[in-house]
């Protein structure tokens, strides 16, 4: 019977100290392989369907998310999937964000030039929503040092005051529960946490569609895609298909293999898994008399004051960030103990 760790340990074998999810995560070897196929095959002259990739993933990332698959639109970016937010909204609508933000998840806002656009400390979201407050857009998780939002807080003053949610997971899916059923709208990246090629992101959007018009609908939004190549799409998806972008086929192909892979572990024991590293680091670094930004509850561990320390580091075999002169790590499934120890080991040297 396979295990957590014989499943991690046939698909990961990093040649140094990898602590930097929170950039880029790690690619299974299944995922390698598949992508090398699918690259392989088109060489040859004999190109697969890709096209099946795309399903297989969207449908693994809805049951990973808690939705069905006909409400998940797959792309290769959050800020075009922000930018499409951002277009639905009336001129003049208030926009409430967390301070700091991912850019991703609020820049689009901004550029539309005629949103208020409100940015408040990450506590206070939920006590910041107004009447009046359109939408409320927040990462579940910090890029910058891994605070985790009150999420549910932020649904509860939302529905009180009648503003949709969008929230960004790039830096949760994967090793955070997801209920994308609670929020209007779900975005996520899978590069990171979720350990997918590059060029593969997610939208979440309500049944009714949440008011969203596919502005950058090409041919493969038709309810019949391959009727769709030629003039204007006469009809669209019935889905959340409707909002897809052109796949980036090669990262889909191996995606499917990637989210197969969290289901098989189970996003409850990598998140076990990712928290106990964290909370080992926290406590090395109390023993070296660093503190860190507090962020109970997440896998990112952001230092003040370390960040020059990362070229150091990286030249020690040990990856991690720099972030606004931070030191960033990032502890997933593919980490021990001994990791966290070479990294504290490299620190206090």
């Amino acid at each position: 019977m396979e295990t957590f760790e014989s499943l991690v340990r046939a698909e990961f074998a990093p040649k140094n100290t990898y602590l930097n999810t929170a950039s880029t995560g790690l690619l299974p070897v299944r995922a390698v392989d598949a992508v090398r196929a699918g690259v392989e095959s088109v060489a040859a002259g004999r190109p697969q369907d890709m096209f099946a990739d795309v399903q297989a993933s969207r449908a693994a990332f809805a049951r990973l998310a808690g939705v069905p698959g006909s409400r998940v639109a797959a792309g290769g970016s959050v800020a075009v999937y922000t930018g499409l937010i951002a277009a639905s909204l009336p001129a003049g609508a208030e926009v409430l964000t967390a301070e700091a933000d991912f850019t991703s998840v609020v820049n689009p806002f901004h550029v539309r030039g005629d949103l208020k656009v409100r940015a408040v400390p990450l506590e206070r979201i939920a006590e910041s929503v107004r009447p009046g407050t359109a939408l409320v857009a927040v990462s579940a998780a910090q890029s910058a040092d891994g605070r985790v939002a009150d999420l549910v807080a932020i649904r509860e003053a939302a529905r009180t005051h009648g503003a949709r949610t969008y929230v960004d997971v790039s830096q949760a899916a994967g090793w955070l529960p997801i209920d994308a059923d609670a929020y209007d709208f779900v975005s996520s990246v899978a590069f990171k946490w979720l350990l997918c090629p590059r060029g593969v992101a997610f939208l979440v959007v309500p049944e009714d569609f949440g008011g969203l018009t596919p502005v950058f609908a090409g041919w493969v939004a038709g309810e019949r895609p391959w009727d769709s190549c030629y003039g204007p799409v006469e009809e669209l998806a019935h889905s959340a298909r409707r909002f897809d972008e052109s796949p980036s086929l090669f990262s889909y192909a191996g995606a499917r293999h990637s989210l197969a892979l969290i289901g098989e572990l189970g996003v409850d024991a990598v998140r076990a898994h990712d928290l106990a590293l964290a909370d080992r680091f926290r406590a090395g670094l109390d023993r070296l008399g660093h503190a860190p930004v507090p962020a109970p509850g997440s896998p990112i561990v952001s230092v003040p004051r370390l960040g020059h320390r990362q070229p150091e580091l990286s030249r020690a075999g040990v990856e991690v960030s720099d972030r606004a002169g931070n030191l960033r790590a990032a502890f997933h499934l593919y980490n021990t103990p001994a990791d966290v120890d070479r990294l504290l080991d490299v620190l206090a040297g």
